[in-house]
């Protein structure tokens, strides 16, 4: 699917491919409940759980590679809308290590990273830009991920992408919100360059079609420099 994808849309549509860092493949194993109880309870096998993680991801990258791809998004959500899933401190200690390898070894091969996560991102947001990642998305307005402030901060270092809301306003708005909503969107990320505009999360099945047209007319009547 990945070589489809490539060999019909390359040098014309950005060709994304979606793997995992170091969160979502132990939490399917685990469960979520039990996961987080394991960051207490039992670190080495959190650390143990991670650096499979990573070391899978990385062989699943070097065949998307092979196949002509040239940027990774990388799904694994660290954060609720009030905070991240565990304490900055375990999340440094148990999870930090192996995303820096993860995303490394992703930038090793000639990749362009994407991290996406929801949530409040702020306690950890630092680890997560240090790490290498080209791009954060998706600036989650819903956890008060204000994006003219993390472009202030982090611009210069990364691009952005979102973050008009798909929970609410693409799913129950009318298009004439969802119309202000984008442009004030570019009207953050565009200065400087570096913001791709996007939902905040996904364009899910409940996402009207007639606010997802308006987003997109309006991306490419005030979207461009």
């Amino acid at each position: 699917a990945v070589k489809a994808a490539v060999d019909k849309f390359k040098g014309h549509k950005a060709v994304i491919v979606h793997l995992n860092d170091v969160f979502s493949l132990p939490r399917y194993l685990m469960g979520m409940e039990n996961l987080l109880m394991a960051i207490a309870l039992e670190p080495d096998l959190v650390k143990a759980l991670v650096d499979m993680s990573v070391n899978i991801n990385l062989e699943l990258a070097k065949e998307v590679v092979a196949c002509g791809a040239e940027i990774v998004y990388t799904g694994d959500d660290l954060a609720y809308n009030t905070g991240p899933l565990m304490s900055p401190k375990s999340f440094g200690e148990l999870f930090y290590p192996g995303f820096r390898r993860v995303i490394q070894g992703f930038k090793d091969l000639g990749l362009y990273v994407i991290k996406h996560t929801d949530g409040n991102l702020w306690p950890i947001i630092d680890m997560i830009i240090d790490s290498g990642i080209d791009c954060l998305d998706p600036i989650d307005p819903q956890a008060g991920m204000d994006l003219a402030e993390v472009k202030a901060k982090y611009g210069d270092r990364i691009a952005m992408k979102g973050n008009v809301d798909c929970a609410q306003l693409l799913t129950f708005g009318t298009p004439d919100e969802v119309v202000e909503a984008t442009k004030e969107a570019l009207h953050k990320g565009m200065p400087g360059g570096g913001y791709i505009l996007s939902s905040s999360n996904s364009i899910h099945s409940a996402v009207k079609p007639e606010n997802y047209a308006a987003m997109l007319e309006t991306l490419k009547e005030y979207g461009s420099y």
